[in-house]
């Protein structure tokens, strides 16, 4: 693994000293696994020295780059890293090895990150969903999951995904977004605030419908601030997104069937539950089918004030998919 000082390296050599220094770190963390807060020092410590140790001394930013990767690999999610680091990217689509594209600012862009192959995009899926006990293979070929940092993940892989395995990324915004910013950002006007604030103390039911990336949950996540801090309040959702200021909250999520297609939790089984924890007001994250109804009934049956989403383009559409679901 040796080269002269400065010594032009190829990209294919490059990988293999990127897999070898990855290799030596892998060993030492299974030998000798760290904390969780010391495993970041311990990774850069470690690289630094296997790296000293195979006399290569390449240009330093290509160095930098080789380091960064690797860090990348061993704490993040490889290559697709970077984007999950940038606050202005807020939905990530690998749709293939060479083809990743982010909606950035609301515009979709591709951009020149890329992997190996399917293989590398199937193992960076595992890194996400193993920790979490889901799985995917061709029996389970799709997986909602959610990251560290609360972003909601869906993956899909062969046979249904016939180009080889998707992989495509909500972000979890850092910033809880605020009536006020609603209004300066022109979402809203002082009366529509006024309104909808006078709507949730008035403990109405609110259906918030909209397309898919069209804020419903970001304004239901605005609603709910409105709600008191003397009320018990339980959350239902697929994959935890909402993010209540109260201190009363239950939040409860669901739960994929296992190996044999058994032992799962869905929505409708969760409001269900729900009506029995004593809640004084119940969000449903979105409702997609049967559980529409046992949310309905929560909602008339002394649950009033109860909030939820739904995919629909209009209000009159959103009253003809209550009643289809």
């Amino acid at each position: 693994m040796s080269l002269p000082p400065q010594h032009p390296i190829r990209p294919t050599e490059l990988n293999k000293l990127k897999e070898y220094l990855i290799g030596i770190i892998s060993r030492y963390l299974e030998e000798n696994p760290p904390s969780v807060d010391d495993r970041p020092k311990v990774v850069k410590e470690i690289l630094n020295q296997a790296y000293l140790n195979t006399k290569i001394n390449l240009a330093v930013t290509l160095r930098d780059q080789l380091f960064h990767d690797i860090v990348d690999d061993m704490l993040g999610f490889g290559p697709i890293q970077s984007l999950l680091d940038d606050d202005d990217i807020t939905e990530i689509m690998v749709n293939g090895p060479t083809k990743v594209y982010v909606e950035r600012k609301g515009r979709l862009e591709k951009t020149g990150i890329t992997f190996e192959n399917d293989n590398q995009v199937l193992k960076l899926i595992d890194r996400i969903i193993m920790p979490l006990g889901r799985r995917i293979d061709p029996d389970s070929p799709a997986v909602d999951a959610r990251l560290p940092d609360g972003s909601r993940v869906n993956a899909i892989i062969q046979p249904v995904a016939i180009d080889g395995p998707s992989l495509t990324i909500r972000k979890f915004m850092k910033g809880r977004l605020s009536v006020d910013q609603l209004i300066e950002f022109g979402t809203l006007t002082n009366s529509m605030a006024e309104f909808i604030r006078a709507c949730v103390l008035a403990r109405l039911n609110i259906i918030i419908s909209g397309g898919t990336g069209s804020g419903k949950t970001t304004l239901l996540n605005v609603l709910s601030s409105f709600i008191s801090e003397e009320e018990r309040i339980v959350t239902i959702e697929d994959a935890a997104e909402l993010r209540l200021q109260q201190d009363h909250v239950v939040r409860l999520e669901t739960k994929p069937t296992d190996v044999e297609g058994r032992n799962g939790v869905n929505i409708r089984d969760l409001v269900r539950n729900s009506l029995r924890m004593r809640p004084d007001r119940i969000i449903v994250g979105e409702v997609r089918g049967g559980e529409v109804l046992d949310m309905l009934q929560a909602m008339n049956t002394g649950h009033d004030g109860s909030l939820t989403t739904l995919h629909a383009n209009s209000p009159r559409d959103a009253v003809s998919r209550l009643e289809t679901m």
